[in-house]
């Protein structure tokens, strides 16, 4: 089968929307190549191996592509994305004056190349995370996240993941009821209950990711401990409880890994969800919007009692008084 390939040279600050804005317009997958050079900054603190080649994206870039089928109207699709694209500036993310490619591929090009590249990764002390295809043997305290992302959704090893996953190791006790906004593969939810939450709500505007983390909830066999909804952010706890939505109102913890201008929306939602004493862990924040977010929180009511940063990605840890 052939398929239509729309490539956008852009920045690593851009990934999540273009992402995003790829895969709302029909893509049946997207891939993600950053900066491969030896200039990198990588966590090699549990002994992680890092396989990928070395390429020329210049530090900060990122070659982002996006699958069509045969027959889609590219024309209109390069125009819409284009559009999209550039009201990012609005927001003051910096898409770094972006190029647009298209051609024609094979699907044996793309569907299944990238694999070779995810390898099992230890993230924490705890967790690691393993592609469903390969085999590891765990160590004695080892929890093992399986993970099928699929081609719409990351390996679960960008910075604001590994942040996240990190923090809920050090937060997680037992017991607690958690709630995972903007899950995509699930990733963030299924370490959550390996670590030994009661339940997890996993939320997701995008119909795929939720399909994809409940997919992935089964695989690791925690269907019973994680409830996948399709959301806007909180929208699905209006009117909801019980059986539902899995999770006992106010929850222990709430997770969210998402843009800065999008947790700028919800702050007070997740406060009103929290019961007293409860953790708030937000990621997906670059460095230089970390202020924005912070005095956001500070604002409805939560201390700032954390941070973790990792490649220009920062991780706050709130607490709700």
């Amino acid at each position: 089968m052939r398929w239509h390939e729309v490539t956008v040279h852009t920045t690593e600050e851009a990934i999540e929307m273009i992402s995003n804005f790829i895969h709302e317009l029909g893509a049946g997958g997207v891939s993600i190549e950053e900066s491969g050079t030896l200039n990198k900054e990588r966590d090699t603190s549990l002994g992680q191996w890092y396989e990928l080649p070395l390429n020329d994206i210049p530090e900060g870039r990122a070659v982002i592509k996006g699958y069509f089928s045969e027959g889609t109207d590219m024309t209109s699709i390069v125009e819409q994305l284009k559009r999209s694209i550039a009201q990012l500036s609005e927001y003051d993310i910096d898409t770094g004056e972006p190029i647009y490619e298209l051609q024609d591929v094979d699907d044996e090009d793309w569907a299944n190349a990238w694999k070779q590249y995810f390898k099992p990764i230890r993230v924490t002390e705890r967790l690691t995370i393993k592609p469903t295809w390969e085999t590891y043997e765990a160590g004695p305290e080892e929890l093992v996240l399986e993970l099928d992302p699929g081609m719409a959704f990351g390996t679960g090893t960008h910075a604001t993941t590994a942040l996240c996953l990190k923090t809920l190791e050090q937060v997680i006790e037992g017991g607690e009821d958690v709630i995972d906004v903007g899950t995509g593969s699930g990733i963030l939810a299924i370490g959550a209950a390996k670590l030994g939450a009661r339940h997890v709500l996993a939320l997701d505007l995008d119909p795929v990711a939720v399909s994809s983390a409940a997919e992935n909830s089964r695989l690791n066999g925690m269907e019973g401990q994680i409830t996948v909804h399709l959301s806007d952010l909180l929208g699905v706890l209006r009117g909801q409880g019980g059986d539902a939505i899995g999770v006992r109102l106010p929850v222990q913890v709430v997770v969210a890994n998402i843009l800065a201008e999008i947790i700028l929306l919800f702050v007070q939602d997740v406060y009103d969800v929290l019961a007293p004493g409860g953790t708030y862990i937000v990621s997906g924040i670059i460095v230089s919007k970390r202020a924005m977010v912070e005095e956001a929180l500070t604002a409805a009511g939560f201390t700032v009692t954390g941070s973790n940063e990792d490649q220009d990605w920062v991780v706050l840890v709130a607490k709700k008084g």
